[in-house]
């Protein structure tokens, strides 16, 4: 299968850039800048998008500050709304100017610059989430995430035993492995409950844009779909386009059940900060280089470190179909177990894991087709 790729996201502007760069210090979690004599350890995050979206940015930023509280002799600083350019660089130097001895890089596109900067500065640990290395890593830089199709395949079997019209809806940026393989599960989740459950896409080739995150949800609902989700970093937008019409939704990234109790189902809810404090020790008493997170790390059900977690579920979804997402969630932590589990059929019939096959996670994250039950094709770039 081919290897997995990275797809850049779009540059913002100049002066969010800047900004961003300026916000460094101003939201750190103590002094907005670290003394030649202090004795706090610096730790930065860099951000692609806002720290309050309701949802990418949001669960980075909220593990960044338990972070500072779990480890009282960390500082850390962060700097948001950086987008993927050289800009992540220059955000980087500001942060090691000011003492930084671990950097998390926290977008998808930021791999190039956080690798590359790695290499210049031996001294600073650096990683990545989200990405995946080829060959031999740098011994100050490694990549995390978690299998995230796992969580995302039980918010498919909530939109799928909720739905009446049997049309499922998903909002999604670019169509990059990670995105290929949620989109999948989902499908593969909602099957479970519901066979002739059908998933339509509608791509808006940006990770946070509001207006045409409501073009694409005012798209799918118009097509008869009534349960929303998206793989965007923001979901504030899809949740109030699916509250306005009466429609539900399965969330992603963050827990943003406030924003409709009603209308929403579960989805999925990242809990960084036991990842970030378990790197940031790792750096700081020198086990790092060599050890698991100098390399592609990635938490899982079954190994029970799984960092993307179930979020809460809403008031409209019945307790039996409870129980069946929280027994499928049991499941997935035994071994042999995944929600691709053959066989599994891409779009045009053609056999994508056999009868009884398990797939690997590097499997999984080479797909490149759309499995059957998907409505929507790929863009082609």
């Amino acid at each position: 299968m081919p290897a997995r790729r990275l797809t850049p996201r779009p540059a913002a502007l100049t002066a969010v850039a800047v900004a961003a760069l300026l916000s460094a210090t101003a939201c750190s979690n103590t002094a907005p800048s670290v003394s030649s004599g202090s004795k706090k350890t610096v730790v930065g995050f860099v951000m692609v998008g806002s720290r309050g979206d309701y949802g990418y940015n949001q669960a980075v930023y909220a593990g960044s500050q338990k972070l500072a509280k779990s480890l009282p002799d960390v500082q850390v600083v962060t700097a948001d709304n950086v987008p993927e350019s050289n800009s992540v660089t220059q955000a980087m130097q500001s942060m090691v100017d000011k003492g930084a001895k671990v950097i998390f890089a926290t977008s998808y596109g930021y791999f190039p610059y956080a690798e590359k900067f790695a290499k210049a500065h031996p001294g600073v640990v650096v990683v990545h989430q989200g990405g995946f290395e080829k060959g031999t890593f740098p011994a100050n830089f490694g990549t995390y995430w978690g299998e995230a199709f796992e969580p995302v395949s039980l918010g498919g079997m909530a939109a799928g035993g909720t739905t009446k019209t049997g049309k499922l809806g998903y909002v999604y940026a670019f169509p990059i492995s990670q995105t290929i393989a949620n989109i999948d599960a989902f499908e593969l989740g909602a099957q479970q409950v519901n066979p002739k459950a059908k998933t339509y896409l509608v791509n808006t080739s940006n990770w946070c844009d509001p207006l045409k995150q409501k073009e694409a949800a005012s798209a799918l609902i118009s097509q008869g779909v009534d349960v929303l989700t998206q793989h965007q970093d923001c979901q504030t937008t899809v949740i109030q386009a699916a509250k306005a019409a009466g429609k539900k939704v399965v969330g992603y990234h963050y827990d943003a059940k406030s924003l409709d109790p009603d209308g929403w189902l579960t989805g999925s809810t990242w809990d960084w900060a036991p990842v970030y404090e378990a790197i940031t020790k790792s750096a700081l008493d020198g086990t790092f280089k060599g050890g698991k997170y100098n390399a592609n790390w990635v938490g899982t059900f079954a190994q029970k470190n799984n960092p993307l977690t179930l979020a809460s579920f809403g008031t409209s979804v019945p307790s039996d179909l409870q129980s069946k997402i929280k027994s499928a969630q049991q499941a997935l932590q035994q071994p042999d177990t995944s929600v691709f589990k053959g066989p599994v059929q891409c779009q045009d019939g053609s056999l994508l894991f056999k009868k009884g096959e398990v797939p690997t996670y590097d499997q999984i994250n080479s797909i490149d087709c759309l499995v059957k039950g998907v409505v929507g094709s790929l863009p082609k770039s």
